[in-house]
């Protein structure tokens, strides 16, 4: 029944991210990132990370993705369309695609990211909590990416604020 559940929940990503490529218009792709997001939230829950499954879909597909759509709407569909810019990006696009894709599968078919071993056992978890693990974590080991992770949300707030002004 797991294997049966897992498969059908990732075909659901999968589709959820190809659909985030594939559509042309930019809310029903906004729609189908949100649905990647809950997809991938389930099987965190899978995984038995409750807390890392309701962060995903508060944070990600409700607060980001929210904002994504009323940018995606404040600038109407004018915005999106319009022909290339450079020529034979898609082209490029696609070669970059593939070599992109080709790294993560030689990436995860060798060892050169093993992880910290030790640093977050079951046992750990079980003694002080998932919740208290991950904030320890996140505060102390993992506080620059957080930091920049932030940062890099308010430019991309202030970029959206920018280009919505510009229109009007």
């Amino acid at each position: 029944m797991e294997l049966i559940l897992f498969l059908s929940v990732g075909a659901v990503a999968i589709l959820g991210a190809v659909g985030v490529v594939a559509l042309r218009n930019a809310v029903h792709s906004a729609l189908s990132l949100i649905t990647n997001m809950v997809a991938l939230a389930v099987l965190f829950l899978m995984l038995n990370a409750q807390f890392v499954a309701i962060v995903q879909i508060i944070v990600y597909a409700g607060a980001v993705m929210v904002l994504f759509l009323f940018v995606i709407m404040l600038l109407g569909e004018k915005a999106q369309e319009g022909r290339e810019r450079l020529p034979g990006q898609r082209v490029f696009a696609a070669v970059l695609g593939v070599l992109l894709l080709t790294e993560i599968i030689y990436v995860a078919q060798s060892n050169l990211l093993p992880g910290l071993p030790g640093k977050a056992t079951t046992e750990m978890v079980a003694q002080g909590g998932n919740v208290q693990l991950v904030g320890r974590l996140l505060l102390s080991d993992y506080v620059f990416p957080f930091e920049l992770t932030s940062v890099l949300l308010l430019v991309a707030i202030v970029g959206a604020v920018v280009l919505a002004k510009r229109k009007l």
